[in-house]
């Protein structure tokens, strides 16, 4: 049990970004646990997704200064120690979100044939998208329907759209499923 509450401890920081208030959550080796966009009516909170934090922002600066330089269309690959929890089907998922590169995308289908020989489902990979817990990072934004269409993001769709088009990626024939 005590195991468990100290897993759960997290430094973090509110970053700020053209897309809107963000969390980073750091463990004590300055890992990053999770970034996600806040709610707007979500300011400030205490307890974040499981963790309790406390609020540090030298924890999490390599972050910002990264976000930041991805923002100004300085950096496309970032370099940062990972820590997401997740299930090991979850865990290989997000190791191929990190491998698509800046400006590509890919479908549910296509990011499936790199899953083989598990041979999963393209539902099966949506739902380990969209349980992604680091944001921008794990660029589960750069996965879009089999129609070309701009499909669930947990940040919500008008920032993945925002974000394919910071990478250059045309989406102005792009459906918006809005589900």
């Amino acid at each position: 049990m005590q195991q468990e509450v100290e897993r759960s401890r997290a430094l973090g920081d509110l970053l700020d970004s053209p897309l809107g208030r963000m969390i980073a959550l750091v463990d004590g080796r300055g890992a990053l646990l999770r970034l996600d966009f806040l709610p707007d009516e979500q300011q400030s909170p205490t307890l974040w997704q499981g963790f309790a934090w406390q609020r540090d922002a030298a924890a999490v600066a390599p972050i910002a200064r990264q976000l930041d330089e991805y923002f100004a269309g300085r950096r496309r690959v970032f370099d940062l120690a990972l820590v997401p929890r997740g299930t090991p089907y979850q865990q290989e998922v997000w190791g191929h979100l990190r491998q698509v590169p800046y400006g590509v995308t890919l479908t549910y289908v296509e990011l499936g044939a790199r899953l083989l020989p598990h041979r999963t489902s393209a539902r099966a990979i949506g739902r380990a998208n969209a349980l992604n817990p680091i944001s921008i990072i794990v660029p589960c934004h750069r996965i879009i329907g089999a129609d070309g269409s701009l499909t669930g993001y947990a940040g919500g769709l008008a920032r993945k759209q925002a974000l394919l088009e910071l990478e250059g990626v045309p989406t102005a024939g792009c459906q918006q499923l809005l589900l």
